[in-house]
């Protein structure tokens, strides 16, 4: 089956901008001119491509990648270009000489980690990620005493970064925020002087005394708000082909447990897209989709494979079978359908499924880094 034989056959469409990638990446270095910046591609590049999207941000300078799982690296590692490519789990119980012959760099997140990879019988690169008040991953407040009063603990490792991983960065005035860089910041000084990574999407825009000498930015690169003030420029553009329309007429309910009737007639368009494609069942009934560049509300239940759509303010012409609906793009962001799910934009990217005919743009770009949108909090 040939690729356009594959995108013909598929209902629904995902096109995924590349360049826009890049250009949310160099937002961040402008934000910090003073440190490196890497890119978080874990959970397949938030469920966007880790290979095509690693690939692009190589191609444009990025040289340090962070995946979450072992298991990831593979997808990854050639698309690196030779850059690092560092689990932010760390090791898991046996599997140090399968990170050996991968070429991946762990993180460290305890003493028993730090001794099994001592234990490889070489002189091996780590990260070592310390618990700065997540209560998450990285060495407990124990460990780190243990560690200051036993250098010696980590042996020969060739430690690239201390770590550490901000709780509450998308909320930039809580005390917390500072609480934990000041915390992070004592525990380094005790440890060997080695450079500090602790900035994620959100902790770029809290400032320059955030970022210390590597940001792992996440969502940001792929379109998500890393907080409520700071907009990035979208990435996904996701549209789904009306199947069939009709009149439902009035006090007729529709789809599962025959819901959502009305007291008037309605014309319902049916669109090729469910749950089984990673689109919240929770919209029913809430969300919305837009046609010709109208809002049109999704009524009744969101299905497995999908759901309806009161298309009765769009003109004729506009609703016909094919007719391409908009889910995400210029009309509506990934944090809007977040916000009407009750979830957040991470959950929204990694959970787009594979039936979609996935279609790349971009992947070279100029020099120039793209403005960072500020909007005023509601």
């Amino acid at each position: 089956m040939t690729a356009c034989t594959a995108e013909r056959m598929a209902m629904t469409r995902l096109t995924i901008d590349l360049d826009a990638i890049v250009r949310n990446y160099r937002c961040i270095i402008a934000l910090a001119p003073g440190s490196a910046v890497a890119a978080v591609v874990k959970a397949d590049a938030y469920g966007l491509g880790a290979g095509r999207v690693t690939a692009a941000l190589a191609d444009a300078g990025c040289a340090h990648f962070f995946v979450a799982h072992l298991s990831e690296v593979a997808a990854v590692r050639d698309a690196a270009r030779g850059a690092p490519v560092y689990v932010l789990n760390g090791l898991a119980a046996g599997a140090e000489a399968d990170c050996v012959a991968l070429g991946a760099i762990p993180v460290l997140n305890s003493l028993v980690q730090v001794a099994a990879w001592r234990a490889q019988g070489q002189r091996l690169p780590a990260i070592l990620q310390v618990d700065s008040g997540m209560q998450r991953l990285g060495l407990s407040p124990q460990e780190v005493e243990a560690l200051i009063a036993a250098p010696e603990l980590l042996g020969d490792i060739d430690l690239r970064y201390v770590m550490s991983h901000l709780a509450c960065a998308d909320e930039p005035e809580l005390a917390a925020n500072r609480w934990q860089r000041d915390r992070f910041a004592a525990i380094c000084a005790q440890l060997p002087p080695v450079p500090r990574s602790f900035a994620n999407s959100g902790g770029a825009f809290l400032g320059t005394d955030y970022h210390f000498d590597l940001l792992r930015p996440g969502i940001a690169l792929y379109g998500g708000q890393p907080r409520p003030d700071v907009v990035m420029e979208p990435v996904v553009t996701l549209t789904a082909a009306i199947i069939q329309t009709r009149i439902v007429p009035a006090g007729a309910g529709i789809g599962y447990g025959l819901t959502a009737a009305s007291n008037t007639d309605r014309i319902i368009a049916t669109i090729g897209i469910g749950y089984a494609d990673g689109w919240p069942r929770r919209l029913g009934g809430r969300g919305s989709a837009f046609l010709d560049g109208q809002r049109v509300p999704i009524v009744g239940r969101v299905s497995m494979d999908s759901l309806l759509i009161d298309v009765s303010a769009v003109a004729e012409a506009a609703r016909q079978p094919g007719a391409p609906v908009e889910l995400l793009g210029p009309h509506q962001t990934v944090d809007a359908v977040a916000r009407d799910a009750d979830t957040i934009s991470y959950e929204i990217l990694t959970q787009l499924g594979q039936r979609y005919a996935r279609h790349y743009v971009g992947g070279t770009i100029g020099d120039n880094p793209s403005e960072i949108h500020r909007r005023e909090r509601a």
